[in-house]
């Protein structure tokens, strides 16, 4: 038979069943493999769909091997066995561990990626890949080993990590151009910036203004995009003080008054393994997600002080 005609399974397919055939579980499997358990089963799955034949029985208890699925696993074991005992597979730089973090694109610009090197200079083990998610669609992916997301974490069990505010927000330039804002009503006539993440509505009701959701000027569906559009001097944006701390510390931002709201969503960590790379870089995220929170806000209510 040449070479052709073989269908060659991965490694990683070939371990996610092995563990979870020997576990009986995709949670216990994604512990011991140190990914998700979505990430098991479509391991798993991919590899049935190649060898055409189904290897596990799904249930609400546990999993079950098939006749084809005994059979496979005995062969299976083998071959991992054999390939464990090749020396070369057993070198350090072999124990590397690979974690993909997927977040939503503003967190990564804003939060992550400028401290990262903390995680990565202590975690030297530890391969990272960064991943951007499309916060509007919404959508949990299912290869991610870590995920942040922004929304209702209650709804999809997450684990907050920071509780984050909003608070209206200008370049010094647009300032210079409107008449003075002395209180929440004078912003009637001054242009406010619209994205559906972060409605204004919440941050009215705070400031006792009955209004209603701005209707005019475009709608930036990103708060990345939101903040470089006031930056800019478009408009005045309703921001949280984490995501723009670099431009509130450089003076390209103001806020405007200290009045502040809880936004309609807060970052939040989805479900992920309990031990292994995965939970040292949650545990990390979530000590950098708290000074962030802290200086932030801190950093915000100084600059309300200064002369402008």
């Amino acid at each position: 038979m040449s070479s052709a005609d073989v269908r060659y399974p991965t490694i990683e397919g070939l371990r996610a069943f092995e563990t979870a055939a020997r576990l009986g579980s995709f949670e216990r499997a994604a512990d011991e493999l140190h990914i998700t358990a979505s990430a098991v089963s479509k391991r798993v799955s991919t590899l049935e769909e190649l060898l055409g034949a189904t290897l596990l029985q799904r249930s609400a208890r546990a999993l079950t091997l098939t006749a084809a699925g005994k059979e496979y696993l005995a062969q299976v074991g083998a071959a991992l066995e054999l390939l464990a005992a090749v020396p070369l597979h057993q070198r350090a730089a072999q124990r590397t561990q690979r974690l993909r973090v997927r977040t939503p694109p503003t967190f990564a610009r804003q939060i992550l990626v400028p401290r990262l090197e903390q995680f990565t200079r202590s975690q030297p083990d530890i391969e990272l890949e960064v991943v951007l998610s499309i916060p509007f669609l919404d959508v949990a992916s299912s290869d991610a080993d870590v995920e942040v997301r922004n929304g209702d974490a209650a709804a999809a069990g997450g684990d907050v990590l920071m509780r984050d505010v909003v608070m209206p927000m200008a370049s010094p330039a647009l300032l210079a151009r409107l008449p003075p804002l002395l209180a929440p009503a004078d912003l009637a006539h001054a242009p406010l910036l619209r994205t559906p993440l972060e409605p204004w509505t919440p941050w009215f009701r705070a400031a006792g203004l009955a209004w209603p959701e701005p209707a005019q000027g475009p709608k930036l569906v990103d708060l990345g995009l939101t903040l470089e559009a006031a930056v800019s001097g478009q408009g005045i944006a309703l921001a949280r003080p984490s995501l723009a701390q670099s431009w509130l510390a450089s003076g390209a931002l103001r806020p405007l008054f200290s009045i502040s709201a809880e936004p309609g969503g807060q970052y939040h960590l989805l479900p992920h393994a309990g031990d292994g790379a995965a939970s040292r870089f949650a545990q990390w995220l979530r000590s950098v997600c708290e000074q962030v929170s802290r200086d932030s806000l801190r950093d915000a209510l100084a600059a309300l002080s200064r002369p402008t």
